[in-house]
């Protein structure tokens, strides 16, 4: 089965004050639970990692290897 461009998960470029979509998909995946997170949802990411957080408590023990 194919799978369309909205089944798939997005690759973006992170910066400061939003990110860029590299490879459009309509979520990424939460680099501490798996979870996918919609792009109109995201709010939590790591710069220095190009990682995306389904929270900020998750960035948070994900950051201090708490998981």
């Amino acid at each position: 089965m194919l799978m369309s461009a909205s089944d798939r998960p997005a690759t973006l470029f992170y910066q400061a004050n939003g990110f860029r979509v590299l490879t459009p998909g309509k979520h990424v995946v939460c680099a501490a639970t798996g979870e996918a997170i919609a792009l109109e949802t995201l709010r939590y990411w790591s710069v220095e990692r190009q990682e995306a957080y389904v929270s900020p408590e998750t960035a948070t023990r994900h950051l201090l290897g708490q998981n």
